[in-house]
């Protein structure tokens, strides 16, 4: 018979509402800016003139957001404490010219982003999300989010080599979704997202669109102690990491030594380098404002960014049943066990023997078992925003994150304990 849950669902509840509510790393930033919103943070804009304010502000740019809290008698000088993550995750992206097809299918024109597994797209309804730019200048999000689109794969009656010798995709020729019949007809899919989305197709000027897959995250697993879903890499520290920064504003101001912040960038899965990515100026742009605006200078600057400590959240590889010889023998991160220090000595992660005393201080402090993560020696590391932030800053970072399986998958699989464990310690750590 199967036991109840363990695992405290509220917060693996709110963060299934997350993933849905963010098809696209613009609902992701809206998604969290409500949050902070209703948590009492207000949003700052960069071209204003910023004043020296206790409490929570934000900056939205595009895909990226950056939240802090001022507590009370914060001075110029006083240190930040950072949690970093990004907003994107592996997928298709609509061409710019979106309208194709052959032999009586229309389909859309789409780009691959990211490292995405193509295989796990296929035979999935998907919708379709993201921005629309208008003539004005402003920008109106669209979630299409119902069946429209498909990749079909070919029936293995015409492929008779899938099985025995692997499934083989060319990312032109068959990851192109079909969405009806008919000719093809140069702005049908514009005008279509227009109508959704309630504007003038005429007032269109730009796009920034993805599919996206519509089923629903789900618990799996007999006793339920699994989650499934979408875009965990890496919503899923978004999520516990806009929680985290909403729940320490909430504590008394003498009891934050450091300035809280929320860094969730784009475009990591393609390098970061953007002006919404961390390879960008914007989160040190924001810091040394804050600073400024306090009535800091140059060296309240420096002292500040000295004493700042930045964890950046990104999901790791959990050990995998199929595949043990993948993993390094003495380094394998169990779903559910906690979430995983990232370390690797050719710093691909930013983690270093300084770095892990922090975060092993916090993960004690909120009560969380904890776990390290380093990569088999014959397989190569991948990477994260950690040693962007800490070379393009100059500030101590540490590399953490939750333990899944099927990374850059069209849908994910994580322990169901393991994110609000990462949150209490992102709390914890926040909190100084």
């Amino acid at each position: 018979m199967s036991s109840s849950p363990r695992f405290d669902r509220g917060h693996t509840d709110d963060l299934m509402s997350f993933l849905m509510a963010g098809p696209s790393p613009y609902h992701a930033v809206a998604t969290a800016a409500a949050r902070l919103e209703k948590a009492g943070f207000r949003q700052v804009e960069e071209t204003a003139a910023w004043d020296a304010s206790a409490g929570g502000k934000y900056v939205m740019r595009g895909g990226a957001l950056v939240a802090w809290y001022v507590p009370e008698g914060a001075r110029p000088h006083t240190p930040f404490r950072i949690a970093g993550a990004h907003t994107d995750s592996p997928n298709l992206r609509v061409k710019p010219r979106p309208d194709t097809g052959a032999h009586g299918w229309r389909q859309v024109a789409v780009e691959i982003y990211g490292g995405t597994l193509l295989n796990t797209w296929l035979d999935r309804d998907l919708g379709l999300a993201g921005r629309l730019s208008l003539r004005d200048g402003t920008h109106r999000l669209v979630d299409i989010d119902r069946p429209l689109l498909r990749v079909p794969q070919l029936a293995v009656h015409l492929d008779r080599s899938a099985n025995p010798d692997g499934l083989k995709l060319d990312r032109q020729r068959h990851m192109q979704p079909i969405w009806g019949l008919g000719e093809v007809e140069e702005g049908d899919l514009i005008r279509f997202v227009a109508g959704e989305a309630g504007v003038d197709p005429e007032d269109v000027t730009g796009w920034d669109l993805m599919p996206h897959p519509v089923e629903a995250p789900a618990y799996l697993g007999r006793d339920r102690e699994l989650l499934a879903g979408p875009r965990m890499d890496n919503l899923l520290s978004v999520h516990a990491a806009t929680a985290a920064l909403a729940a320490v504003a909430g504590q008394p101001d003498d009891e934050l030594p450091y300035i809280p912040v929320l860094a969730a960038f784009d475009h990591e899965e393609t390098g970061s380098q953007s002006d919404t990515g961390a390879d960008g100026p914007l989160l040190g742009t924001v810091l040394e404002r804050s600073v400024f605006a306090r009535g800091g200078g140059y060296e309240d600057r420096a002292r500040a960014f000295a004493g700042t400590v930045c964890l950046s959240s990104d999901t790791g590889h959990a050990i995998h049943p199929n595949y043990a010889e993948r993993h390094d023998p003495t380094h394998q991160p169990m779903v559910n066990g906690g979430p995983i220090l990232k370390v690797n000595t050719n710093m691909r992660y930013a983690t270093d023997g300084s770095g892990r005393a922090v975060f092993a201080a916090a993960c004690e402090k909120a009560g969380v078992p904890w776990q390290t993560f380093v990569s088999n020696n014959s397989m190569p590391c991948g990477t994260t925003i950690g040693p962007i932030t800490a070379a393009r800053h100059g500030i101590q970072t540490v590399d953490v994150g939750v333990a899944i399986l099927s990374m850059h998958s069209a849908r994910e699989l994580c322990g169901a304990d393991d994110p609000h464990l990462l949150a209490n310690a992102l709390a914890a750590f926040l909190a100084g």
